[in-house]
């Protein structure tokens, strides 16, 4: 079992790191092929489409990893009559989410969006729906069979067909309308699912077998009742929470209109610089730490279970103090070189200037991030929820009073605020619950002194390297790379004796004894 746990988490990480890579360079290349305005539509059809994702995959994708875990250690029929009934709801939501969104995509592109060349893109989106739902079930079965494998490889799939069919579409149509062109990415984006949906379908062929035996399939208890039980607050919850995320990002364009004096097509320029262009960068390194989450959530869920509060505090500990000393050098960096890196990416010096001005923020949303999946560990999703409803309803009523007046310096503030609410609000509700004391020094200070040492370094390397910074793009990048990993080197020592290298050394055991644990199994297996 422990064999399996690490062979899982090691290629959940490595998937995990290659399909953002893969996602950041389609990223790049849509920026460049579709501009900022074309970005700034592309996030327009996004902000609704994920309303009718959240309606077709939410509440399913929940209940078929929890059902089928609790099918699977009982009767094999019943588990696959529970499978087969999954699927049917999984195909009934995504074919009502489909003809929903097909039906108000004009609506929503005049009314909501205010701008109608959305509509195309969004019908095209949905036909992906029922191929999403169904997929997501399966995966919820894999998941409960404890086998990652056919989940990363049909993701994958999807990634290579989604990137090969939007590159080919969008070189075939170079100089059309950008409402064609974001047509054509959404219908890439459906073709993707569709492939997923398949390879799923047909991975799950093959195990069913041993999954089931080759008995027919029987009538699992309550099962209607079960399935209702878990749809109805996980729907509800997501479809609320994702619907005042549709609302802010509907309304953002129309208040920078009017800022603007009417000028639509430059809000939608500037709203796709920051949703398109500079919030992805921010959120790219966060999938660095995606193993120190498979290392540690774990853990904390199984010290919260044991009560165990000495190893639960550890814990927090650790992942409290890494995440800010991670998030604060990511800060710096951005800070530093945030303006020549989207020059060198998207050449487009704007976006860089929204990475100088939210780089500040990035220990706010790295740790609400680490924050928020600690929260689940030990149980505290119902907090999660409200506090992230109530950043909703602050963000939506923010953008309506300050962008009006103040445009994208009032939209960056927002988004200052609504981290700094999050972050406090999960910070605090996380130590409260695990009866943690708050270590100012450790996870403030620290952080901070290598972060300062890190970008004085990083302004002084950059002056130094300022003719690679003049020349072209790949000049630049690597000036940047250069620059980053020199400020990295400065955290590292600078951040070492004062509680890094300790925290470092901690992880580093733990993965130890993990493999000292897995030679033993396999030589008792033996």
């Amino acid at each position: 079992m422990r064999q399996s746990y690490l062979k899982n988490a090691a290629l959940l990480t490595v998937s995990d790191v290659v399909l953002r890579l893969a996602g950041m360079g389609l990223r790049i290349y849509l920026a460049n092929a579709l501009g900022g305005e074309g970005m700034g539509l592309y996030q327009l059809v996004l902000a609704v489409y994920s309303l009718f994702v959240t309606l077709a995959t939410s509440g399913v994708s929940v209940a078929s990893t929890r059902l089928m875990a609790e099918e699977m250690t009982g009767s094999p029929a019943r588990a696959r009559g529970m499978l087969l009934r999954l699927c049917a709801a999984a195909l009934g939501l995504g074919t009502l989410a489909m003809a929903a969104q097909w039906a108000l995509a004009g609506v929503a592109a005049q009314w909501w969006l205010g701008d109608l060349r959305a509509a195309p893109a969004l019908r095209a989106a949905a036909f992906g729906m029922p191929f999403m739902a169904v997929s997501a079930v399966i995966r919820g079965f894999f998941v409960a069979r404890q086998q990652v494998g056919p989940n990363v490889a049909s993701q994958m799939a999807e990634q290579i067909f989604r990137i090969g069919v939007m590159v080919t579409a969008l070189e075939l149509t170079q100089g059309q309308d950008v409402g064609t062109r974001c047509a054509l990415v959404l219908m890439a984006t459906a073709g993707g699912e569709m492939v997923s949906a398949v390879l799923m379908a047909w991975f799950c062929r093959r195990e069913a077998p041993r999954a089931f035996g080759h008995d027919r399939a029987q009538a699992p208890l309550h099962a209607g009742k079960r399935l209702w039980e878990i749809l109805w607050p996980v729907e509800g919850g997501r479809c609320l929470a994702s619907a005042l995320h549709t609302a802010e990002n509907m309304l953002a364009p129309a208040c920078l209109t009017v800022y603007l004096g009417g000028l639509r097509s430059m809000a939608v320029t500037q709203y796709g610089c920051l949703k398109g262009m500079a919030l992805p960068l921010m959120n790219f390194p966060f999938g660095l730490l995606g193993s120190l989450g498979v290392l540690l959530m774990p853990e904390i869920t199984r010290a919260h279970i044991r009560s165990d509060h000495r190893r639960l505090e550890i814990l927090l500990r650790r992942m409290l103090r890494l995440t800010m000393y991670f998030s604060a050098l990511i800060g710096a960096v951005f800070w530093v070189w945030g303006r020549p890196l989207t020059e060198a990416l998207y050449g487009s010096p704007e976006a860089g200037s929204y990475l100088e001005i939210l780089a500040p923020a990035m220990p706010l949303l790295y740790l609400e991030s680490m924050v928020d999946g600690a929260m689940k560990g030990i149980g505290e999703q119902k907090a999660v929820f409200r506090y992230s409803v109530w950043d909703s309803i602050l963000r939506i009523a923010g953008v309506m009073v300050l962008l009006p007046r103040f445009g994208m310096k009032g939209f960056l503030f927002v988004i200052l605020l609504s981290s700094l609410f999050t972050c406090l609000s999960n910070t605090r509700r996380l130590l409260v619950v695990a009866h943690v004391r708050a270590d100012l020094a450790g996870w403030l200070a620290g952080p901070a002194f290598a972060a300062l040492a890190s970008a004085l370094a990083g302004w002084g390397i950059r002056e130094g390297l300022a003719v690679l910074l003049t020349g072209g793009r790949w000049a630049r990048l690597l000036a940047v790379c250069a620059g980053g990993a020199g400020m990295g080197a400065v955290c590292l020592l600078a951040g070492w004796p004062l509680g890094l290298g300790e925290e470092v050394r901690a992880v580093w055991d733990s993965r130890k004894s993990d493999r000292q644990e897995n030679r033993k199994v396999l030589d008792t297996s033996r």
